[in-house]
């Protein structure tokens, strides 16, 4: 056991029915019915092989696309045949999650066979407003049809889906209430890993904190240093930009008519109570990238134009914080430097990845756009830990116990 939760080495799996809840939500292209990523369905492959070599009849519950645009929601049929391809041995997949036919197969599950059921947010209880309308206790969801449906077919329950741990919806916090359970490979890993960044990193410890979700950056970069985990904390993306303005620096009408077009604006008061207190420890950007006729231009804070939109850290910045990274020990990266999709403003970006990349330092990268950037670098095998997670790192990095943590633990007693 470990942090009050079960592990697989806690069971013997031969001959038990296990439902098994990954988190292999990758983007679809519609045309082709095909996935555009396998990084979450390659992550949790050691589990389904371990459970699989273990004996265990495995049945694999997931989601596919947002769980606020139901337009968004897709089969999981691509999934299976990803992951038929990465473990070697067929997954078998079925158009229903808990109907008659789910159910009949599933107890017709031999030893060491596997079966994805389809995407699990086809049920509205599987749905974000039944969830935050409802606020359905851990009891309660175990009275929802999924978990009546499955858990009495069921011997034993394995989360693997670290990444969906915020949520608290039946299929990730119901069964746990009714069955034996356990965290998957990747779940323990991510546990542990983002544990130690909290409770002990080695230092220097910086912290890369960019992209577009400003609320969720400074979420982050509050807790890193507030609770002194981080030693510096590199700005990129919007939240460098909020921050420069709380400072007090000009990064042109552009920048600020976006800010407060999206209504980033009471982030600004928030950033000058962070920088006031910490400005010693927040390293912000020297100079800018614009795009002017789709060609990219740079100056420094003093002496950018009046009217760019601010798109990109600049090169002396991105110097900078190759420097930063390279004396560290320990680096953690949450979100781009700016908008890294294109090639006019991918410098940035792409100089912190590079940096990630040869540092001897132990790197951790997390998020979703954290992630296409390494893909887009290819700097996959030279990252220390690759964190599935997006909304999940982020809470856990607060201190907040998830939802699935605390179900988890209550799996551990039954």
């Amino acid at each position: 056991m470990r942090f009050g939760i079960k592990t697989l080495d806690e069971f013997d799996l031969r001959g038990k029915t296990v439902l098994c809840r990954v988190d292999i939500n990758q983007p679809v292209d519609r045309a082709t019915g095909t996935l555009k990523s396998t990084a979450r369905i390659e992550a949790c492959i050691p589990t389904l092989r371990e459970l699989s070599d273990g004996g265990a009849k495995v049945v694999i519950l997931a989601h596919q696309g947002s769980d606020i645009e139901y337009k968004n929601y897709y089969s999981t049929e691509p999934h299976a045949a990803v992951l038929t391809r990465l473990l070697g041995r067929e997954v078998a997949w079925l158009d229903d999650v808990c109907g008659p036919e789910a159910r009949r197969r599933i107890a017709a599950l031999r030893d060491g066979e596997l079966l994805l059921l389809d995407n699990v947010r086809f049920l509205a209880e599987e749905q974000t407003l039944f969830e935050q309308k409802l606020r359905l206790t851990h009891a309660q969801q175990a009275e929802t049809l999924l978990v009546r449906k499955l858990a009495p077919l069921a011997d034993l329950y394995v989360n693997d889906a670290f990444a969906a741990a915020h949520r608290d919806q039946p299929s990730l916090c119901g069964f746990e209430q009714v069955l034996p359970s356990a965290m998957g490979r990747l779940f323990e890993r991510e546990y542990c890993v983002l544990s130690q960044l909290m409770e002990a990193p080695e230092r220097p410890c910086v912290f890369v904190l960019g992209g577009a979700k400003i609320a969720d950056a400074f979420l982050m970069m509050e807790t890193a240093l507030e609770k002194g985990i981080a030693d510096r904390v590199l700005t990129g993306g919007l939240a460098a930009n909020i921050l420069l303005i709380a400072a007090g620096r000009d990064i042109g009408a552009g920048s600020r008519e976006f800010i407060e077009k999206s209504n980033y604006g009471p982030f600004i008061d928030k950033a000058k109570a962070l920088y006031a207190a910490h400005s010693a420890r927040i390293v912000l950007p020297t100079d800018l990238a614009w795009t002017e006729d789709g060609r990219r231009r740079e100056a420094p804070l003093d002496a950018l134009p009046a009217d760019i939109t601010a798109l990109d850290i600049g090169s002396a910045t991105a110097q900078a914080y190759q420097a930063e990274i390279a004396a560290a020990k320990t680096v953690f990266v949450n979100g781009p430097m700016g908008v890294f999709e294109e090639s006019e403003t991918e410098l940035g970006t792409k100089a912190v990845w590079e940096a990630l990349g040869a540092t001897a330092a132990y790197t951790v990268v997390g998020g979703g756009d954290s992630l296409t950037a390494t893909a887009k670098y290819g700097m996959k095998d030279r990252i220390s830990y690759l964190c599935t997670g997006g909304g999940a790192l982020i809470r856990f990095l607060t201190g907040e116990e998830l939802p699935v943590v605390k179900a988890l633990r209550h799996g551990a007693t039954l």
